[in-house]
């Protein structure tokens, strides 16, 4: 489902306590807001409520005011909320090496409304994709990598990623494992995309292996990266049936179909507050 684009959204986790969805459907009444859309969980294992409602405001909302009243009704239940206004479009950086379908995709869906997103530019260690960021006239920038100095490369993306003030780093099949700083520089927002065959195939041509093992399922993962490499909590995946018929190169072509959807999924829900994190896992709204 997606957002309607002139509504707010309120996002807020809590321990798991009696009236907690009381208290955000009674505040929003009081306050004269219409509710839209409203999906909310209640974790038994980790003893965590989460919530996610969009609604219109009514005339003469104050939001300021709003979020003041909203604070003190939460405070007797450890609630910790965020607010995103209408019309919202997060900045974001895309990080790619030389494999262009991901970024493609995710250019196109920005350009037809279908990700509420900005990209305010594209980071490579290789110059391949260049002219795709410049025909949708993206700033690109090259940062080669010098396996004796990795540091330095990495300051520099990170550079680019704060002046560009970006909420969402998108690994766009960028294929290059970042360092454990620059990863605890981007919990929580930086997404990852990478091929899920069953069972899985490290190294390199992995859907040569797969195809040599007959596999019949081949699929992709979204999730967001940490300092444990491909294990990062996740957001969506992907899964297609294969059988006998497919060569290496149909496997490689699906993959790349189910890459990009499941990429734009996660980036999707990341981008309209549908994501949660929960300890090593998501709750997905």
């Amino acid at each position: 489902m997606s957002r309607a684009p002139d509504t707010w959204i309120l996002t807020a986790d809590c321990p798991s306590v009696l009236g907690t969805v009381d208290a955000v459907t009674r505040f929003l009444f009081e306050q004269g807001c219409y509710v839209t859309e409203h999906h909310s969980f209640d974790d038994r294992l980790s003893g965590r409520f989460f919530i996610r409602v969009e609604f219109r405001q009514p005339d003469g909302f104050d939001e300021q005011s709003f979020r003041a009243g909203l604070a003190e009704r939460g405070e007797s239940f450890g609630m910790i909320f965020e607010l995103t206004p209408p019309h919202y479009r997060p900045k974001v950086v895309i990080m790619v090496s030389k494999a262009d379908h991901c970024l493609n995709d995710l250019l196109y869906r920005q350009r037809i409304g279908q990700l509420s997103m900005d990209v305010a530019a594209v980071v490579s260690n290789h110059p391949d994709l260049k002219p795709l960021a410049d025909w949708h006239q993206i700033p690109y920038y090259h940062f080669p990598l010098d396996p004796n100095d990795k540091p330095s490369q990495e300051r520099q993306v990170l550079q680019v990623i704060e002046e560009c003030g970006a909420e969402l780093v998108i690994l766009a099949r960028y294929m290059q494992v970042l360092s454990p700083e620059l990863c605890r520089k981007l919990d929580g927002k930086a997404i990852n995309i990478h091929h899920s065959l069953l069972p899985g195939f490290k190294g390199a041509k992995p859907y040569h292996q797969a195809y040599n093992k007959g596999v019949k399922l081949v699929g992709a993962t979204a999730h967001y990266i940490n300092n444990d490499l491909d294990e990062g909590p996740i957001i969506a995946q992907g899964v297609e049936v294969v059988d006998h018929s497919h060569y290496p190169e149909d496997l490689i072509a699906k993959g790349r179909d189910i890459e990009g959807l499941t990429l734009a999924r996660a980036v999707g829900y990341h981008i309209e507050r549908r994501v949660f994190l929960n300890a090593n896992r998501t709750v997905v709204l």
